[in-house]
C-alpha cells in the first residue's frame, strides 16, 4: 500500500514480518515508539490484513500492530487493518468471557513469563482448569506459541546436576526452541531443556552498558550466555565457562546468532579450572549456589556456595579488576552477609576490597533476596 494510501485511511496500521522474527521485531517497534499495545499480535491475513477469514491466514508471517509506519525496523510491509483485535485487559477477562467464575479466577495464576514464543507459568494446586488457562494465556499473547508448566528444578541424577527444568506441555506446539530477545541481545534456547530467568533481565542489561570496549573478561557461570553475549556486544572479549552440555551448546550458538563468536572463547569445563590461566580485567560470578543448589540462572548446580569460588575469581583477576559477585542473601543480613564474604575472601587473598555498587536483583524466595555486589580488588 502506499503511502498516501495510509494517510487517507483511518484503520490501524500493522506490520508485516516473518513469524520466526516477531520477538525481534516487536523489541525494534517499542524501541522506536511505535507499537501499539492494545491490539494483538496475528496471523497475517491476506494483502491488506483485513478479511478475518481462515483461508488467508499464512502461518509463516504475522502483523503487528503500529501506530504509524516504522523507519528503523525491518518490516516486509504495512498494511491496514480493517477488523483489528484490540487486546483484551488481563488473563481474568478472558477467563471470565469463558464462564470462570471469581472463584475460579482467583485460583488462576497471577503471573507468567514470555520467553520468546514460550509461556512459562507456575500452576496453582486448585487451578480449575489449566488447559483452558493456557489457551487464554495463547489468545493474551499472540506472538506465543506453547505454554509451558513450571515444576521447578529437576533434583536426581543427571538433571538434578546440571540444573534442568521440570515442566510441562500445558497448550499451543511441542517444539518450544525458541529466540528471546532482550535490549538487542537474542538467546536462543528450549526452555523446556535449559532454565531462563526473566527476573534478571535488567542485569543482563547492565552488564552491557559497563563492559569497555576491548577489556577481557572471565564469564565463570556462563549459562547459554545471559552475561556473556550483551558484554560481548558491547566489545568485551569474553572467556566463558560452562559444564553443563545444553546449555553449552546454546552458549555456542548464540554467540554466532549474535555476531560476536570472535570475541567468545568458551570452555565446557568447571571454571577452577581454568582461573589459573585467565588475566581478565573484570569476572562476572552469576551463579550464587547454596546447600540446596539454588543459582543465579540456570547454570550446572554445584554444593558449593558461591563465596567458595571468590579464591578463584581473585586468582583470575588483573590488580584492580572488578569482580561481579552474586549471592542470595536473607533479608535481614543484608548487605552484612556478602560483604563479609568479599572480605574474608579478600583477606585470605592477600587483596583488598573496594565496593562500587550494591544492587537487588530480584526476590529469590520468602525472606531472601538475590543481589550483586560490583567490587574494585586492589
Amino acid at each position: 500500500m502506499s503511502e498516501d494510501a495510509l494517510e487517507r485511511a483511518d484503520d490501524p496500521l500493522a506490520a508485516i514480518v516473518e513469524k520466526r522474527r516477531a520477538e525481534t521485531a516487536i523489541e525494534s517497534l517499542r524501541a522506536e515508539g511505535v507499537y501499539d499495545d492494545d491490539r494483538r499480535v496475528r496471523a497475517a491475513r491476506g494483502r491488506r490484513d483485513a478479511a478475518p477469514a481462515d483461508d488467508d491466514d499464512n502461518p509463516d508471517k504475522v502483523a503487528l500492530p503500529v501506530t504509524e509506519p516504522p523507519t528503523e525496523t525491518r518490516v516486509l510491509e504495512v498494511v491496514r487493518q480493517l477488523e483489528p483485535d484490540y487486546r483484551t485487559t488481563d488473563l481474568a477477562d478472558l477467563l471470565a468471557e469463558r464462564g470462570w467464575s471469581e472463584r475460579e479466577i482467583e485460583a488462576a495464576p497471577s503471573s507468567w513469563a514470555v520467553i520468546g514464543s514460550v509461556v512459562l507459568v507456575t500452576v496453582p494446586e486448585d487451578c480449575p482448569d489449566e488447559t483452558e488457562m493456557a489457551e487464554a494465556l495463547l489468545e493474551l499473547h499472540g506472538e506465543a506459541d506453547s505454554v509451558l508448566a513450571d515444576e521447578g528444578v529437576a533434583n536426581d541424577g543427571q538433571a538434578g546436576t546440571y540444573r534442568e527444568p521440570r515442566t510441562r506441555l500445558l497448550a499451543g506446539e511441542r517444539d518450544t526452541e525458541t529466540i528471546h530477545t532482550e535490549h538487542g541481545t537474542r538467546y536462543g534456547l528450549d526452555p523446556a531443556k535449559v532454565m531462563f530467568s526473566p527476573g534478571n533481565q535488567a542485569e543482563r542489561a547492565r552488564m552491557g552498558d559497563i563492559s569497555g570496549a576491548d577489556e577481557h573478561v572471565f564469564d565463570m557461570f556462563a549459562g547459554i550466555g545471559y552475561f556473556t553475549l550483551p558484554m560481548a556486544r558491547a566489545g568485551a572479549r569474553v572467556t566463558a565457562s560452562e559444564i553443563n552440555p545444553t546449555a553449552f551448546r546454546y552458549l555456542l550458538e548464540n554467540a554466532v546468532l549474535n555476531e560476536v563468536d570472535d570475541r567468545v572463547e568458551a570452555y565446557m569445563t568447571d571454571c577452577r579450572d581454568l582461573a589459573g590461566e585467565i588475566e581478565a580485567d573484570r569476572v562476572v560470578m552469576g551463579y550464587y549456589g547454596s546447600a540446596d543448589g539454588t543459582d543465579a540462572d540456570g547454570h550446572g548446580t554445584r554444593s558449593d556456595e558461591a563465596r567458595d569460588f571468590l579464591e578463584h575469581a581473585f586468582e583470575a583477576l588483573v590488580p584492580g579488576g572488578v569482580v561481579h559477585y552474586h549471592e542470595a542473601t536473607p533479608e535481614n543480613r543484608l548487605w552484612e552477609r556478602p560483604l563479609e564474604r568479599l572480605s574474608a575472601a579478600a583477606d585470605d587473598a592477600e587483596r583488598t576490597v573496594e565496593v562500587l555498587e550494591k544492587r537487588r536483583v530480584k526476590s529469590h524466595s520468602a525472606g531472601v533476596v538475590h543481589v550483586v555486589v560490583d567490587t574494585r580488588i586492589e
